[in-house]
């Protein structure tokens, strides 16, 4: 079946890294664990305590069969067989299970932790990231990989610590004892089963694996598929694609179906081969305890404690198989989420960089900034222009002419390739971007809300806000009457991404969400492009209003909507061609002046 090992390719759109070695992902979990390292010297204990415990029931039913040669009727019999077969067996059987609970009671906590505090730093992470990464990635793999990544951890720990590292002790323990008590063949017998199954077992695994990682890249496809086809609703149904996008999903899933075959029947081969050597072995050390009874050398008790010993031993052992794949597998999987951890990430604070300084509505400057998304495609060439504080620029222009590209800049979403941009002389790159966030608000053009209450998106602006405030800022964006008339008033929840919501309601929500903030610096970037001329006109003196005091940024289409900003900047190919007020750019006739006619022929 070896060949069939790379006849499918991973599906398209799924990142494959290469693995980094078991030991290097067992290195960056283990300060998570060690944090407890109380707990996990106190569940090795029990656990060691656990195995102590269940080797010594075999040695004394030996001892409970040897003692039995007593004469029937003799009153002895009443002594030995109740007392110490129920007190002690049972004692021990007692101890077994009590070391064992206790070690996943005290473990417990170690493990949830790690989890929970690997699983939150990759989350922090994540929104630490550029915007880039983020509208490359695929959300439906990607937290797919932090829930694999998360249940890895309590997989990896359970599987390792519950019983791999039980039954080696437990082994190690039985090999002693046979080698010490019988001759060497007992202990030869077991050692060499031990080896070849283990050898045996990790070679077919570590061959299989390559199934495993397949099947889980088909499924984290499949599934990104599923959830950006979910979120894509309206589009779907816009174009009439549910057959197609059934198709897509099908085709995933068939591949998903064939890789799991291949990892079905490779299991079912590990599965065979270790039943065999495990057969092999048990018959071989039965055929020596047996020959050492009928020679005298060997008592009953002795056969039947061998047989315990090696019932007790081959169980878990009899799952090793599985527990090795799923112990590899959680490496796989925790190795996943650490890849996402240790991303690198594109625009980060400079090393000890202060918090942005401001004592009102900043000055902007862009100073030669140049920008481009990707090396072969400039976008901004050398653009220049200062929004003085407290004053409002307007930036007008085609599609594609670079203007939203101005606001991702002034977020930080991006850094600049030349030139740099100022906030009151100071450099953005060089303080947090956490302080030049909060001193920004913006309505952007696409509104994406969340799928939670009217209430929430609101005073998602500031989630410390009363209900007073929160309904203070939907009335200044016009909004409030909407809300109230709705059964749930604020409570309405506004479904996934705002779609239960028309375009127009969704920016004014933004509206009211950016009121709420009420940051020093507002950027609008056609902030009112899904409303209708009524409420564009009710709103834009809002705006207005709102822009009062405020260090303002107007991105629009619609020349009406900036004809008060104290300059225009005109774009065009991510240059700036004219600049001025409203009246001296008409007087001009150049670019502006024939769009503002365009505008006014059309309305």
């Amino acid at each position: 079946m070896r060949h069939h090992a790379h006849s499918s390719n991973p599906p398209q759109g799924v990142v494959t890294t290469k693995q980094r070695p078991d030991r290097e992902t067992l290195q960056r979990l283990f300060p998570y664990l060690w944090q407890y390292k109380w707990r996990v010297l106190a569940a090795l204990t029990f656990m060691v305590g656990a195995k102590v415990a269940n080797v010594s029931v075999p040695i004394l039913l030996k001892n409970l069969i040897d003692d039995m040669s007593i004469k029937p009727g003799d009153p002895q019999a009443v002594l030995v067989v109740p007392v110490a077969l129920l007190l002690v067996y049972g004692l021990l059987r007692l101890s077994v299970s009590a070391f064992t609970e206790l070690r996943e009671l005290v473990f417990a906590k170690a493990t949830q932790g790690a989890a929970r505090q690997i699983a939150l730093e990759t989350f922090q992470h994540l929104h630490g990231l550029s915007l880039r990464f983020h509208l490359e990635r695929q959300t439906g793999g990607m937290t797919r990989d932090i829930e694999r990544g998360v249940r890895g951890i309590e997989s990896l720990i359970s599987y390792s610590l519950y019983s791999v590292v039980p039954t080696l002790i437990e082994v190690a323990l039985v090999l002693g004892i046979l080698a010490i008590k019988f001759d060497v063949w007992f202990a030869g017998i077991t050692l060499s089963a031990l080896v070849l199954y283990i050898i045996f077992t990790i070679s077919v695994t570590e061959w299989r694996t390559h199934f495993r990682r397949q099947a889980n890249e088909f499924d984290s496809a499949a599934h990104t598929k599923a959830v950006d086809s979910l979120l894509n609703y309206e589009t779907v149904k816009y174009f009439n694609n549910e057959a197609f996008e059934a198709s897509r999903y099908d085709k995933s899933l068939e591949a998903l179906r064939r890789a799991r075959l291949k990892a079905q029947t490779s299991l079912s081969l590990l599965n065979t081969g270790q039943q065999l050597i495990i057969a092999v072995a048990l018959v071989g050390m039965l055929w020596r305890a047996t020959q050492g009874v009928v020679d005298g050398r060997m008592t009953l008790g002795d056969l039947v404690m061998i047989n315990a010993f090696m019932i007790q031993l081959y169980i878990p052992l009899n799952f090793l198989g599985v527990l090795y794949r799923e112990i590899k597998q959680s490496l796989t999987d925790l190795d996943r989420m650490f890849t996402l951890l240790e991303k690198e990430r594109e625009v980060a604070d400079a090393p000890h960089a202060p918090t942005l300084q401001l004592k009102g509505p900043p000055t902007v400057k862009f100073e030669s900034v140049v920008f481009a998304y990707e090396p072969s495609r400039p976008i901004l060439h050398g653009i220049s222009f200062e929004i003085p504080a407290g004053k409002t620029v307007a930036v007008v222009g085609p599609s594609g002419s670079g203007k939203s590209t101005l606001a991702r800049l002034l977020f930080r979403f991006y850094d600049v390739g030349s030139g740099a941009i100022t906030l009151d002389g100071q450099d953005i790159r060089q303080v947090t971007q956490s302080s030049v966030r909060r001193a920004m608000g913006i309505v952007p053009q696409d509104t994406v809300l969340f799928n939670d209450t009217v209430r929430y998106n609101i005073a998602y602006g500031c989630t410390d806000a009363s209900e007073a405030e929160v309904e203070q800022a939907a009335r200044a964006a016009h909004i409030h009457d909407f809300i109230a008339a709705t059964p749930k008033g604020y409570d309405t929840m506004v479904g996934e991404r705002g779609l239960k919501l028309s375009g127009g309601e969704k920016q004014r929500v933004a509206i009211a969400r950016t009121l709420l903030k009420n940051p020093p610096m507002v950027i609008f970037d056609e902030a009112t492009s899904a409303l209708d001329s009524a409420n564009e006109r009710a709103i834009q003196a809002e705006l207005q209003s709102t822009a009062q005091n405020k260090t303002t940024l107007v991105i629009a289409h619609r020349l009406s909507t900036v004809v008060e900003a104290h300059e225009i900047l005109v774009m065009e190919l991510g240059r700036i061609v004219e600049r001025g007020t409203h009246a001296a750019l008409l007087a001009q006739g150049g670019v502006y002046a024939r769009m503002w006619a365009l505008q006014q022929q059309a309305d």
